[in-house]
């Protein structure tokens, strides 16, 4: 577990991580592109699924703006292949099983649950440049709603 929270100016880490289909998806794979780069807690869950959706629903507008949207949860490929089918995920979901990416983005760690304090997955967006640096770090973000602000966020249409 790291509290190692990323700034925009931050290089964006580098990984490789299965896909659904168990295909290695790297970040590099993006260079010279914009990456909306998501980590959500679980496949199939009420919060996980409406952010999933809400990127799918706006992945057009997003994508004709030069944006790539890429989720990673800690599930495996096999559960993010069933999410994918599920709910016709159009965007690559990516498998972090023992949270290495997660930790170096800084997206796992204490959080206030129903006024508990427990270590999980935050919730996180990151928007990354061409160059592959940090534009906007985004922590504890709400699942519902979030796709819409980051759009504003970033000046795209719906």
């Amino acid at each position: 577990m790291t509290d190692a929270r990323l700034a925009a100016g931050d290089q964006a880490p580098s990984f490789t991580l299965l896909n659904a289909d168990g295909q290695p998806v790297s970040l590099a794979d993006f260079a010279g592109s914009k990456v909306i780069l998501y980590f959500y807690p679980a496949a199939m869950t009420p919060g996980c699924t409406t952010q999933a959706c809400d990127f799918r629903d706006s992945l057009g507008s997003l994508q004709a703006a030069g944006y790539t949207v890429l989720g990673i949860s800690k599930d495996d490929p096999a559960t993010l292949k069933t999410f994918e089918e599920r709910d016709s995920l159009t965007f690559p979901l990516l498998s972090d099983e023992d949270l290495a990416v997660h930790n170096s983005y800084g997206a796992y760690g204490e959080k206030n649950l129903y006024g508990k304090v427990v270590t999980g997955v935050l919730r996180s967006t990151f928007v990354i440049d061409e160059e592959g640096k940090i534009e906007q770090a985004m922590y504890n973000v709400k699942a519902t709603g979030h796709v819409a602000s980051l759009r504003k966020k970033l000046g795209v249409a719906a």
